[in-house]
């Protein structure tokens, strides 16, 4: 085993049987918290889905040739330093690599001593022990679901921006943007710096929001998101069409999309498209953090569930920490230093590093970020999405794309008795295809919160379970066949080890 880099020709077939910490995901989170267990003489393993370190903000970073520095811009040229610190600090790295499980491990007095982290990589599926996990997968963009949404022509910005960072793919034909947030104009002048031609950029951003978000203009004049922000929109404006003010949006077409239709100032429009692109902001990636029993609460500033973290980002569950979007919005710069302060934490639990010498470590960090997070909630009030485009009204809207189940199909099942997202799966498949319900689960929580006149946190979230990835069945058949192994495959039959209901409650 190599340090910094393992060859993904070698698999996983070559680490170790147990690690003091496993970090999974490897954006600014994920980097930052191995690079700072690494360097406290911690064994640590960093666990990965891609190729390259970086996650989605930096994807590719590592590859990213001098001309990526003027398209995607010097916030995406900061990554480099974070990737190049881990790659030659001492952690190990799993590219390529899922991680689909994480299972407690007891003592004899019946305490959590570590946790058992399921991976798979290349058909091989093991079963590797650590003492302390971090989980920092990040954060996914919020369901946008508009009628057509899901015809051929139809994608989310992130995926563009994937193809854009790896691949240097730029889309051909009449591009349309639509969406709110600010991750929609640095997409839009990405696209056009790279040759794109982008037609029109639809802003879905409410116009009452800015008198909610003037009361926290104060921290938002002194950060660095207003000089950025500027400098999006002037580029944008100058470059291309926006329109502001959108009420409803369409994606109409045949067998694929023809035409964009949205509302604005009581009329309706229509534009021809080839693509259209939608975004309406990132939510924290809670997935493996609800299947791992990890407690939860919904943030009604970003209208989405976050685990609980204390200071040193550990979670509810012993031995198992989070950091990073995953735990709630903050940006890239927020989110590496989170990262080291989560490194920290870790390290002290493991007894590597003194509390006082933790808490001096974390000192200039927690000052750091502050500043880091100054003018966020600026931005989430200003950047909140419409309750039209979160919470579709027609009944033939899709909603859950997998299993093709419609907004009026959940609207039902709530009448036919489904108090919550997983009672709900008594009526409908809904949540349960490939996607384990990232693509609808806020959007059906809202729906049924919507139909019962409750508050989305009184419904609450899917209940989900391990393996929270697709598994192929030979690589189930070759683990080992210990109590801990069946847990990890077969959870729903251990509702015990699954606490994390999210608050869902039963009809009234």
């Amino acid at each position: 085993m190599t340090k910094g880099r393992v060859s993904t020709e070698r698999g996983i077939a070559d680490l170790a049987d147990e690690y003091d910490v496993i970090v999974v995901g490897a954006g600014p989170a994920g980097l930052s918290a191995a690079t700072t267990l690494a360097g406290t003489n911690a064994r640590t393993l960093l666990v990965d889905e891609n190729r390259t370190p970086g996650g989605q903000i930096y994807r590719a970073i590592t590859l990213a040739q001098p001309v990526d520095r003027q398209r995607l811009g010097e916030d995406y040229w900061r990554g480099r330093s974070i990737a190049e610190d881990f790659l030659r600090s001492e952690a190990e790295y799993a590219p390529a690599t899922t991680a689909w499980s994480i299972q407690p491990l007891q003592g004899d007095a019946g305490q959590t001593i570590g946790h058992e982290v399921g991976l798979s990589s290349n058909g091989v599926a093991r079963l590797i022990q650590a003492r302390q996990v971090v989980l920092a997968t990040g954060a996914l963009e919020r369901p946008f679901p508009i009628p057509g949404w899901t015809l051929p022509g139809v994608m989310t910005a992130g995926a563009a921006q994937i193809a854009l960072k790896t691949s240097g793919l730029v889309p051909s034909g009449k591009v349309v943007i639509a969406g709110t947030g600010p991750l929609l104009y640095l997409l839009a002048a990405q696209l056009i710096e790279a040759g794109a031609t982008v037609s029109a950029v639809l802003d879905t951003t409410p116009r009452e929001n800015w008198l909610r978000a003037f009361r926290h203009a104060r921290g938002f004049l002194v950060s660095p998101y207003l000089a950025k922000g500027l400098k999006l929109l002037q580029t944008v404006q100058r470059r291309t069409r926006v329109i502001r003010w959108v009420s409803a949006l369409a994606a109409e077409g045949e067998g694929g999309l023809k035409e964009v239709v949205w509302g604005a100032g009581g009329r309706e429009h229509r534009m021809a498209a080839d693509l259209l692109l939608l975004h309406q902001g990132v939510v924290p990636n809670v997935n493996f953090s609800n299947s791992a029993g990890c407690a939860h609460e919904w943030d009604e500033a970003q209208l989405t569930f976050r685990p609980q973290v204390d200071e040193w980002s550990a979670s509810s569950v012993a031995g198992l920490a989070l950091a990073g979007d995953g735990t709630g919005i903050g940006g890239a710069e927020a989110a590496a230093i989170q990262g080291r302060i989560a490194g920290l934490g870790c390290a002290s639990r493991l007894g590597l590093v003194a509390p006082a010498e933790r808490d001096r470590l974390a000192v200039p960090l927690r000052t750091s970020l502050a500043r880091a997070m100054r003018g966020r909630r600026f931005l989430d009030e200003l950047y909140r999405p419409a309750k039209a485009f979160r919470v579709p009204q027609d009944p033939d809207t899709i909603v859950c794309r997998c299993e093709e189940i419609s907004a009026g199909q959940i609207r039902a099942s709530v009448s036919a008795g489904a108090g919550g997202p997983n009672q709900m799966k008594v009526f409908l498949r809904c949540g349960m295809g490939p996607c384990q319900g990232r693509l609808c689960g806020l959007t059906v929580t809202e729906l049924i919160a919507d139909e019962r006149s409750k508050h989305p946190s009184e419904i609450g979230y899917y209940r989900l379970r391990f393996p929270i990835k697709p598994l192929r069945l030979h690589e189930l058949a070759a683990l080992p066949q210990t109590e801990t192994a069946k847990v990890a495959v077969l959870a729903d039959l251990a509702d015990t080890h699954h606490p994390a209901d999210l608050n869902e409650r039963k009809p009234q």
